[in-house]
């Protein structure tokens, strides 16, 4: 990457996405004295099994907070409803205006065949809002970016129809990972309950096993969008 410090904007569709899929590689460039943007797509209400999804939405912004400050990263939310998050005018025109509040070099993001709804809405929405942010006819609070960001795509959960194509050595911010995903204490109680799996365990096993494919203790994957004009000559992963 060069010495150049970087914009980098990472999008989850919910508010511990990121924090699963990529906060390793978040971390790391953070670490490295890039700028750091974490942006959520929808409100997280639907995220528990007790929790009225009023009262969820206030603790899952919290959440999300208390991660992104573990790294010293600033946050944007989008606040669509948790489950129903679709590509329409409306919120094509949000995703421009987060993408334009960062104004990125580089974007991560999900992958677009990704096993949630959700993730693939947003993975969807921020391929087309990215190139459109660009343009300065579309008019909204935040200017056009003066950058066409790179955009990487995230792991899939446990790994699934993901064949990384580039992969980031997380083993110094493994632990600054964990602590991020511990700041989603409402998620792991939930995804215990609906998915009857650890967060925690179940994000070590990924992350030792893309560690294992690269030679090193931990690792998180990633893939390219291959479009222009996306692409850059140079990894601007870290």
């Amino acid at each position: 990457m060069g010495a150049e410090k970087m914009r980098v904007l990472g999008v989850g569709a919910h508010p511990d996405d990121l924090e699963i899929l990529a906060g390793g590689t978040l971390a790391k460039y953070a670490a490295q004295g890039h700028e750091v943007f974490m942006a959520v797509a929808t409100d997280g209400s639907a995220g528990h099994t007790l929790i009225p999804a009023e009262e969820l939405v206030g603790i899952r912004n919290r959440e999300l907070e208390a991660s992104a400050e573990r790294i010293g990263a600033r946050t944007y939310w989008i606040g669509e409803p948790d489950e129903f998050l679709f590509h329409n005018h409306e919120t094509r025109l949000k995703f421009i205006e987060a993408i334009r509040w960062a104004n990125p070099h580089v974007i991560i993001t999900h992958s677009p065949d990704d096993y949630h709804p959700d993730h693939r809405a947003t993975s969807e929405l921020v391929f087309g809002a990215a190139f459109v942010a660009t343009i300065p006819n579309i008019q909204t609070g935040y200017a056009a970016p003066d950058t066409m960001a790179a955009i990487f795509y995230m792991d899939h959960l446990a790994g699934v129809n993901f064949q990384p194509e580039l992969l980031v050595d997380i083993s110094d911010t493994y632990e600054k990972k964990l602590e991020m995903i511990r700041c989603h204490d409402s998620q792991v109680t939930w995804l215990q309950d609906h998915d009857d799996i650890d967060i925690i365990d179940f994000m070590d096993g990924v992350a030792q096993m893309r560690g294992l494919q690269c030679g090193v203790k931990y690792a998180e994957g990633f893939k390219v969008a291959w479009a222009w004009p996306r692409i850059r000559p140079e990894n601007m992963l870290p």
